[in-house]
Order: C-alpha cells, then sequence, then structure tokens
C-alpha cells in the first residue's frame, strides 16, 4: 500500500538524519506543502466515499506519527548543542561583551561637586523633595506677602482630605540649611545636592526641574573673602583650570548682603552666544551672608555667629564643563547624547 511505504521510508530516513538541516529536508520530502503524504492527503477527494474515510484516517494517523518522530529528533539535536544552521556552535570562540549602562552626565557632576567639596571639608546634607511652605519660605525670612516669592516660580501640591493648598515642590535646596540648623550646633560646613523644580517655561538654559547644590558655612568670623577663596578653588577643581568670575549685587531674602556670581561663558569664550544670553556671562549662582533672621529660624543667636551661603545649579555647571548649548538635552533620553558621557 502507498501510505505504508511512504511511512516506512520517512521513518528510516528520519532516522537516518545526521543533523537539523537533514531533518528539515525529509520534512519537506514528507509533510511539505509538495510532500509525498501531502499529496495523497489532497487526492482523497477523488476516492469512492467507501474508500476516502478509511484513507483519510491511516494518512491522518501517519502523518501525526512523523510529526511526533520528527519533534523528538529535533530536540534531540538542540540538546546536543546542534543548531539549525549549516554550522555547529564552536564553544572557543570569545562570548559577546555585554553593553552596559553607565551614570547619567548630571549624576556623574554631582559626585565630582561632593568630592571637591569634602575635599575642603564640606559635608553632605539632604532634606525632601516635598516641602513645607515653612522651610521653603517663611524660616528663609520670606513671609506670605513677600514680593521676593515671585522669584521662584512653585508647584504647590493640595492636600487630598481639605482640596486647600499643602504642601510644594521645593524650589531650591535652601530648606535644608535651617532642617539642618536645628539639629546641628556650629560651626559647621555642608552641601545639600539634590533636585528643584519650577514652574517656569523652558528655554536653552531653563527647565522645570533642575539640579541644585546648596552650601553652609557657618563660624565666629566668616566672610566674603572665605566664600571668594572657596569658590576660586571649587571652579579650579572643578573645570580643571582658573576660570574667570565676577560678583554682582543681588537680592535674596535670607542673605544680606546678597550678590550673584557669573563666570566668563565657557563656550562662547566671553564672546557671547544664546547660552549666556549674547553677554559673554553667564550666571552660576547665588550667594550671600545668611541673613540674621534665618538664624533666628534656626535657633541661633546672630550675635554670636555669622555664616555664608551659596547655590548654584549643576546643570549649568554640567553645561559650562562639556560645551552643551541647550539644557534641555540633559532630560530628553536621547541616547546619541547620554553615551557621549
Amino acid at each position: 500500500m502507498e501510505l505504508q511505504t511512504i511511512q516506512s521510508k520517512a521513518k528510516q530516513e528520519i532516522k537516518l538524519a545526521g543533523d537539523a538541516k537533514t531533518l528539515d529536508l525529509v520534512f519537506k520530502k514528507y509533510l511539505g506543502k509538495q510532500g509525498e503524504l501531502t499529496r495523497v492527503l489532497r487526492s482523497l477527494k477523488n476516492l469512492p466515499e467507501k474508500d476516502r474515510k478509511k484513507t483519510g484516517e491511516l494518512a491522518n494517523k501517519i502523518k501525526l506519527n512523523l510529526n511526533n518522530s520528527i519533534e523528538i529528533k529535533s530536540k534531540k539535536f538542540q540538546v546536543s548543542g546542534v543548531k539549525q544552521q549549516d554550522k555547529q556552535f564552536d564553544i572557543t570562540i570569545p562570548g559577546k561583551k555585554l553593553a552596559l549602562g553607565h551614570l547619567h552626565p548630571l549624576t556623574q557632576i554631582e559626585r565630582n561637586i561632593v568630592e571637591i567639596f569634602k575635599s575642603m571639608g564640606f559635608s553632605i546634607a539632604e532634606g525632601p523633595e516635598v516641602e513645607t511652605e515653612y522651610y521653603n519660605f517663611d524660616a528663609l525670612n520670606m513671609s506670605k506677602d513677600h514680593p521676593a516669592r515671585d522669584m521662584w516660580d512653585t508647584f504647590w501640591l493640595k492636600n487630598s482630605r481639605t482640596g486647600k493648598q499643602g504642601s510644594l515642590l521645593r524650589t531650591h535646596t535652601s530648606p535644608v540649611q535651617v532642617r539642618y540648623m536645628e539639629k546641628n550646633n556650629p560651626p559647621l560646613r555642608i552641601i545639600v545636592p539634590g533636585r528643584c523644580f519650577r514652574h517656569e517655561a523652558t528655554d536653552s538654559s531653563h527647565e522645570v526641574q533642575l539640579y541644585h547644590v546648596e552650601g553652609l558655612m557657618i563660624d565666629k568670623n566668616v566672610s566674603v573673602a572665605n566664600f571668594k577663596a572657596i569658590i576660586r578653588e571649587f571652579l579650579k577643581a572643578y573645570f580643571g583650570k582658573s576660570v574667570d568670575f565676577r560678583l554682582r549685587p543681588s537680592f535674596f531674602p535670607f542673605t544680606e548682603p546678597s550678590f550673584e556670581i557669573d563666570i566668563k561663558c565657557l563656550i562662547c569664550g566671553g564672546k557671547g552666544c544664546s547660552t549666556c544670553s549674547k553677554t559673554g556671562w553667564l550666571e552660576m549662582m547665588g550667594a550671600g551672608m545668611v541673613h540674621p533672621n534665618v538664624f533666628k529660624a534656626a535657633g541661633y543667636n546672630p550675635k554670636h555667629w555669622q555664616g555664608i551661603a551659596f547655590g548654584m545649579g549643576m546643570d549649568r555647571l554640567a553645561m559650562m564643563k562639556y560645551k552643551i548649548d541647550d539644557i534641555r538635552l540633559f532630560h530628553a533620553g536621547d541616547l546619541r547624547f547620554l553615551n557621549q558621557f
């Protein structure tokens, strides 16, 4: 009988198949679209009705049996390491090196800044990103009606139970100053790295979230001269060379006197570009002598202590170091940009 002959021949060829490629050829020869058994199944419609059922049952039984035999043989090849390709696996070939991730450039910058200030005797302090109005404003000499609050565009958070304005996303890391002073006695030197949030329009030098580092130094005779020496050494260590910077009189409610620190734009060399608003200088930080009211809020006697506070944006420091002209690149998630660091 033709079906029995097909089964016998197919079984023998499956048994003799020495690799996956040969086994695949056997499959195509008997069970493929143009296979011998497939042709028999297609010809069933031409048989008399009394023979059609019997022949069809036998053909399907043989097809199932051959499929099982091929599947079992195929698994043996997989277990023994024989693949479906022409060549076998060579265990002496070195493995492929896995691609590893790396730290975000802003994280690298933060760690660099921390190490520089630690070398100058500063400790690291941290605080919550979701802050209270008291620590973010009131304890820093900004009452509810103080016009200085307009300097910080704030993300306020509603209380889920009362529906009223409650906490906020901190607009600077300065609240940690008061939190730290409440629990620690002077003299002290700390920096506070962390993320801040401001509700403002984004452009090449502004983002709704920024990475900030706050500095605070309190002692009996701390002065602006001490601050200038610290910042000069910091900029030199950070950029690996001396950097021109200037102090401009300014106003911050939590310092008096206050000033802004600008550095000469390293992207354009001071000639003027979009990053420095064509001025040749880029505002890098704010600073000043700690206001007596801040000392009082923290429980210090301003007659006995004085201090210097300063804060700078890590995003802008990164832009200057790597000559990046758009702050938004740090948060865009573009691997073509991030893989450069």
